[in-house]
């Protein structure tokens, strides 16, 4: 595997993991314990970052002019990408009301 499958897998792998992280986050504050969902939260940003580095070198080189092959699997990791950027604000919220219901 190289290239563009390389690059796609990396952002899959890492925003995935990201996503799952936020996920279990959630049931972490479901069961009050805020520290852990807090501490997934920042897991799974520092995870995430990973897949950010690998799209931004993609942008960069289409940026630069490079043209970039857009595959079903490009399409995929971006939608995951965006899928666990969205998972992070649910997860973020959803540890600030069940919080709140504790108080």
């Amino acid at each position: 595997m190289e290239g563009m499958e390389l690059i796609s897998f990396q952002i899959i792998s890492s925003v995935g993991t990201a996503r799952s992280m936020y996920i279990e986050a959630i049931q972490a504050a479901k069961n009050k314990d805020f520290a852990k969902a807090k501490e997934l939260i920042s897991e799974g940003e520092k995870i995430s970052i990973e897949g950010h580095h690998a799209h931004a070198a993609l942008v960069q080189k289409e940026a630069d002019g490079e043209k970039i092959q857009t595959t079903l699997l490009l399409i995929h990791a971006e939608d995951q990408l965006m899928s666990a950027e969205g998972f992070k604000i649910i997860a973020e919220e959803l540890v600030e009301l069940y919080k709140m219901q504790t108080v």
